[in-house]
């Protein structure tokens, strides 16, 4: 999934935007739960997504508390990694990465974004003085340090997901949100905020498997901020049956100046590029056909690159926690297996074994392709090039041994 495997997995783990705050800050953020008075306002935050890097396409959600009659003003924010804990990388591949809600001063969030470039949308909620004190006193208690850290989940449990959680269990009424008929795939979703980098979409398309190609609901789709931000400002708050706006008051307070990172030209694009080492397999294997000869090292090295990429698959797939990797129907044609397949092309006295292996690849790849037209889940079109790479380099194999 486009670039390497570190990048592969930010995807999936950094929807949050990645603020740097002192420490200085978060001692002082951390706070008694005082009441609050009649001018407070509770809102919603929504940072527009940026392309600087590959956890800020996504946009940002944060719940802002301001209260001018104390006076504070203060941002809870769950997208704060949790660096407190041992085994960073293994916890980062298994997808048990912990996030915690963190408390600060609003100027802090509003200057990060402000310099990133990205509007900062703020939704003013209509609550009660009791529903704007109980989720204050919520949000207090959930910022504390024992209470603050939580399994982070990139589609069901993350920044944008956890402040609606917040919201709903401390008011008296239910939120009542629009009813949509057109709803996108998580893949989709997904896919629309990384259309200006197509590695990124590459890679996303490759480790996210079949799952991720189903319809979302409403509620699932606020794993994005900005879908959450329209939802918000079509919902009603009901009370004892009335309802009322959820949003009282949309605020812009920063507007967006940055220049969206156009798409790279296509000769950079993953398409582009594997089209380009299939025609160097190609041509290979052409010349290695017109001599009459066997290059058991080109085997080798194309089958060791796509066992060791399969290797990774397979972890994210049925070892690893993170969400809609499996099933995946790319580990069909990229898989551990391929290991096993460089250790018989390696050795002569091994050729008819590697010739079964052939085979059975040959007929494996052609089945996928042909029966993909009848399974939902997304093709890329960069997977093209990668998959006729192996399937000829198969194909050739048996042919040889006519």
């Amino acid at each position: 999934m486009k670039r390497s495997y570190i990048i592969i997995l930010s995807c999936c783990i950094l929807l949050a935007s990645n603020i740097f705050i002192s420490a200085e800050t978060t001692r002082n953020a951390i706070m008694q739960a005082q009441p609050l008075s009649p001018q407070a306002q509770i809102s919603l935050l929504t940072s527009s997504p940026s392309d600087d890097h590959v956890f800020t396409v996504y946009g940002h959600t944060a719940i802002r508390v301001n209260d001018p009659g104390k006076p504070f003003d203060k941002v809870f924010n769950y997208g704060i990694f949790d660096d407190s804990k041992p085994n960073f990388i293994y916890r980062f591949a298994t997808g048990k990465t912990d996030y915690k809600v963190m408390a600060y001063d609003f100027k802090y969030h509003l200057a990060e974004y402000t310099e990133r470039g990205s509007e900062v949308y703020e939704q003013v909620l209509n609550l009660l003085p009791e529903e704007k004190e109980a989720l204050w006193q919520a949000l207090v208690w959930n910022a504390q340090p024992e209470n603050s850290v939580y399994r982070y989940n990139f589609f069901f449990d993350n920044c944008a997901t956890r402040p609606v959680v917040m919201i709903e269990n401390n008011i008296k009424g239910t939120i009542k949100y629009p009813i949509q008929t057109k709803l996108p795939t998580f893949r989709d979703a997904i896919n629309h905020c990384t259309r200006n980098d197509p590695w990124i979409t590459f890679g996303c398309d490759l480790i996210l498997g079949l799952p991720t190609d189903r319809t979302m609901t409403l509620k699932e789709t606020f794993f994005l901020p900005e879908y959450l931000k329209v939802a918000f400002d079509q919902s009603e708050i009901v009370r004892n049956g009335a309802a009322q706006p959820l949003v009282a008051k949309v605020n812009i307070l920063a507007k967006e100046t940055l220049v969206r990172k156009a798409p790279p030209p296509f000769f950079a694009s993953p398409l582009f590029c594997f089209t380009l080492f299939f025609i160097i397999i190609l041509m290979l294997t052409r010349n290695e056909w017109r001599r009459k000869r066997y290059y058991r090292r080109l085997d080798c090295l194309l089958f060791f690159i796509a066992g060791i990429a399969g290797c990774i698959l397979f972890f994210l797939s049925f070892i690893s926690v993170h969400p809609s990797t499996f099933p995946n129907i790319s580990l069909l044609w990229l898989h551990p297996l391929h290991l096993i397949g460089v250790a018989l092309f390696s050795v002569k006295k091994f050729n008819n074994m590697a010739f079964w292996y052939h085979f059975i690849n040959f007929a494996v790849i052609l089945i996928m392709v042909v029966g993909w037209i009848f399974i939902p889940q997304h093709f890329n079109l960069a997977f093209i090039p990668l998959i006729a790479s192996l399937w000829i380099r198969s194909g050739r194999t048996l042919l040889r041994r006519k």
